[in-house]
């Protein structure tokens, strides 16, 4: 066959593959956010055998072959064929000596994880999900062990599989500088800062009135009616299943109306990325490869450089004077802009302000690299854990469900923390590009959010699945990943928020 013939036929393996992987992750879906307790078991013993369909087509011999056939002649075929390929022969490298038996244990404990945390949470008992996470770990390092390549560390491996190029030592450079800054400047704020007004912030909004809200952001944000599902889950997430179809799900507090709304706009935007990637890339399956750094840039970009701005305030502020019959009403403009940026440590990430959040990314950071290298056993985390908040944020963590249950990434997903903090460094490098092709903040102040989606539709999203992390920021940049382009972004808003 010639190349254009083996990539026909890889396409047509691909579109069968795409449904098994679609199947699972509505099944995903489903157990996040509407199974019942007593159903989860169940749910997660069907993702293991639909799991074991998957993984017998993508390990079928002609496959594997086209794969490494493809690869080895990359330079005859298109740029998108190009990175597809790349992406699938970095994939098949990770998993080509995985025995099916060993898939389905993966997929089985995989499954089971979210529930196990989710009672322990629950619980606020970390010792009934000490034994799945120590299976979850175990089976991390077999699955690595099993590569032909062998990293610097298992955790370098876990890093590089969620940022290409991510290793420690950069990763240590990375949050060496952002300690730097960011500690002083939240230590000054305690001492030197003006108190803001934050009383209205726990005043009780029905969730019926904040689900509709929502629903009013996501339109904002660019997000069509008719490709969307909004729904409510213990973690919120967003998940696609192609252009068409988006899931996003958010948390409703009732005396927290203010942590729903930032929850949507950043899932908004992770469902901005999905929806708007070329069409070109969705038919070549080839559309997100993009890394979670890359990701989590927009989510964060909407969540803060765009949501907590006051350019954005200003647009909001009526709308939010009549959200639940006008009770917010006496509330002014300024204040409600200065309320949702007070700066104070607490316990929450995902409630974690903009200065504070990269020191609760830190602190997970240190722990994961620690316990995936097995520099400390699992037992030791919540202990770890409460250390750390106290010596960084200076805070005491009272139990394990406010503390080292908080998130569900540690079901499995070793190495993604770090994605939000790229994530946050990305995209105040990218406000810094757009600010000089049009006035941002005099369009988000009259609610032309179109005006900033449609230059990230042209500048972020078109190329995004197709380069590594670091040709994308020069791309749309210039230059690669300067933190200092962040870190002089929040000592001018909290310098000026706080009188300093």
């Amino acid at each position: 066959m010639d190349h254009s013939q083996q990539m026909h036929k890889l396409y047509q393996k691909l579109e069968q593959i795409e449904v098994y992987q679609r199947t699972l992750g509505k099944l995903q879906f489903d157990l996040e956010c509407c199974a019942p307790p007593m159903g989860m078991a169940q749910a997660g013993a069907d993702m293991a055998v639909v799991g074991q369909q998957l993984f017998a087509l993508e390990h079928e011999k002609e496959l594997e072959e086209l794969i490494c056939s493809l690869h080895q002649d990359s330079a005859q075929l298109a740029p998108a064929e190009q990175k597809l390929v790349e992406h699938l022969y970095d994939q098949y490298r990770k998993i080509k000596n995985f025995t099916p038996e060993f898939a389905y244990e993966m997929d089985k404990i995989a499954a089971q994880a979210y529930g196990d945390w989710l009672a322990a949470k629950k619980a606020s008992d970390f010792s009934l999900y000490q034994p799945t996470l120590e299976k979850l770990i175990a089976l991390t390092r077999q699955a690595i062990d099993l590569r032909d390549e062998k990293p610097a560390s298992y955790y370098d491996a876990c890093l590089d599989d969620y940022e290409k190029g991510g290793s420690i030592a950069q990763l240590d450079a990375f949050f060496d500088a952002l300690k730097a800054r960011i500690v002083p400047l939240m230590r000054r704020i305690a001492r030197e800062g003006k108190t803001l007004r934050s009383d209205f912030l726990t005043r009780p909004c029905p969730i019926p009135a904040q689900e509709a809200f929502s629903r009013q952001l996501l339109k904002l944000e660019g997000l069509r009616d008719d490709t969307l599902v909004l729904m409510s889950t213990e973690h919120p997430f967003t998940t696609n299943f192609g252009p068409l179809d988006v899931r996003v799900t958010t948390h409703y507090y009732e005396q927290n109306f203010v942590s729903n709304i930032f929850s949507t706009l950043h899932e908004g935007g992770h469902a901005l990325f999905m929806q708007n990637e070329p069409q070109e890339l969705y038919d070549l399956h080839a559309a997100n490869h993009m890394s979670n750094a890359m990701h989590e840039c927009i989510s964060r970009f909407y969540e803060n450089l765009i949501g907590r701005s006051e350019a954005f305030i200003q647009y909001l502020y009526p709308l939010l004077t009549q959200l639940h019959g006008g009770a917010f009403a006496d509330i002014s403009q300024r204040e409600f802009y200065e309320g949702v940026n007070i700066a104070q440590p607490g316990l929450l990430r995902t409630e974690a302000d903009e200065l504070t959040y990269c020191l609760h990314i830190l602190i997970r950071y240190e722990l994961e690299k620690q316990f995936i290298n097995g520099q400390i056993a699992v037992h030791e985390i919540p202990q770890l854990w409460n250390e750390k908040y106290r010596e960084y944020l200076g805070v005491d963590v009272p139990d394990a469900a406010q503390g080292c249950l908080q998130d569900v990434h540690w079901t499995g997903m070793f190495g993604y923390f770090p994605s939000y903090a790229l994530g946050n460094a990305y995209g105040a490098q990218i406000l810094r590009r757009m600010r000089q092709d049009f006035d941002v903040d005099a369009a988000v102040a009259e609610g032309q959010l179109d005006r900033v989606l449609g230059w990230l539709k042209t500048h972020v999203f078109a190329k995004a699945s197709l380069l590594t992390p670091d040709q994308w920021i020069r791309d749309i940049t210039g230059e690669p990943l300067n933190v200092s382009y962040y870190l002089d972004y929040l000592e001018e808003k909290f310098t000026a928020l706080y009188g300093l």
